[in-house]
């Protein structure tokens, strides 16, 4: 069978690009792999998460999730513990930033994969929906998590109960989007995001996504031990000596990500 997701190299930027708007078995086995791939790859320093043609990606292959609850309903069912968590656990993993191209259509799942990155870039006018209370299920994919970590509860709430669409433009305006963009500029702008970040203090990216991921629930006393840790290691890197001798010296620092 064809690659239902294919990944591209350049620069220390990984360009990871979804074939196919649906989340079939096949597109989630293939998408995982690559992110582990990526993540044991010392070489990426920043990563793209992007689709291709008119949709981002639009969640479960609804088809074949029928096939399968009319066949083996129990074993449809577990999909979600046995597939779906140990793909957004793995993206959550990458030590190094993730800036999504949303190039179109996010819905569901779908929707989960984008805020699983660190930036997005999205195609002006596309469409978002979290679906899946349409369809007579509660969310997976983290959705729940990252919705109450962007917007708040309130409209997280109002969001996955009236399962209501809304666009690019709004999701901006809300600060689940990051840069708007024409269509044709989204694949582009966000490779150029994770070109900029590649060139940057990956070590010091790893903490802050270490700090953000529980910032927001674990109490300020943890969050301070962490932040007192983690700037101590930070303090003795190459990257931390680079950039206080470069602005001593008033030039660009020289990031090596050491």
């Amino acid at each position: 069978m064809p690659e239902t997701v294919t990944r591209e190299d350049a620069d220390g930027v990984a360009t990871i690009t979804l074939q196919q708007p649906g989340l079939t078995h096949q597109v989630r086995r293939e998408l995982r792999e690559v992110v582990e791939e990526v993540h044991a790859d010392a070489e990426v320093r920043a990563v793209v998460l992007t689709g291709s043609g008119r949709a981002f990606c639009v969640g479960q292959d609804l088809g074949q999730h029928v096939q399968a609850l009319r066949g083996d309903a129990a074993s449809s069912l577990r999909v979600v513990e046995e597939e779906y968590n140990p793909l957004v656990l793995a993206l959550s993993a990458l030590r190094v930033p993730v800036v999504v191209g949303v190039n179109g259509a996010a819905a569901g799942a779908g929707l989960g994969l984008a805020l699983a990155g660190d930036l997005r870039v999205a195609a002006a006018g596309a469409k978002f929906t979290t679906a899946f209370a349409g369809i007579g299920l509660s969310s997976d994919s983290g959705l729940a998590s990252r919705l109450v970590h962007c917007v708040g509860g309130s409209r997280a709430a109002e969001l996955l109960l009236l399962a209501e669409p809304f666009v690019a433009e709004t999701a901006a305006a809300w600060g689940l989007v990051h840069r708007v963009v024409d269509a044709e500029q989204v694949r582009p702008e966000a490779q150029a995001l994770a070109a900029r970040l590649a060139g940057g203090p990956t070590a010091a990216y790893r903490a802050i996504k270490t700090v953000l991921a529980t910032a927001a629930t674990d109490p300020l006393e943890e969050t301070l031990a962490l932040e007192a840790r983690l700037q101590t290691e930070l303090g003795r890197t190459a990257d931390h000596r680079e950039a206080v001798e470069a602005f001593l010296e008033k030039r660009p620092p020289r990031f090596t990500g050491r």
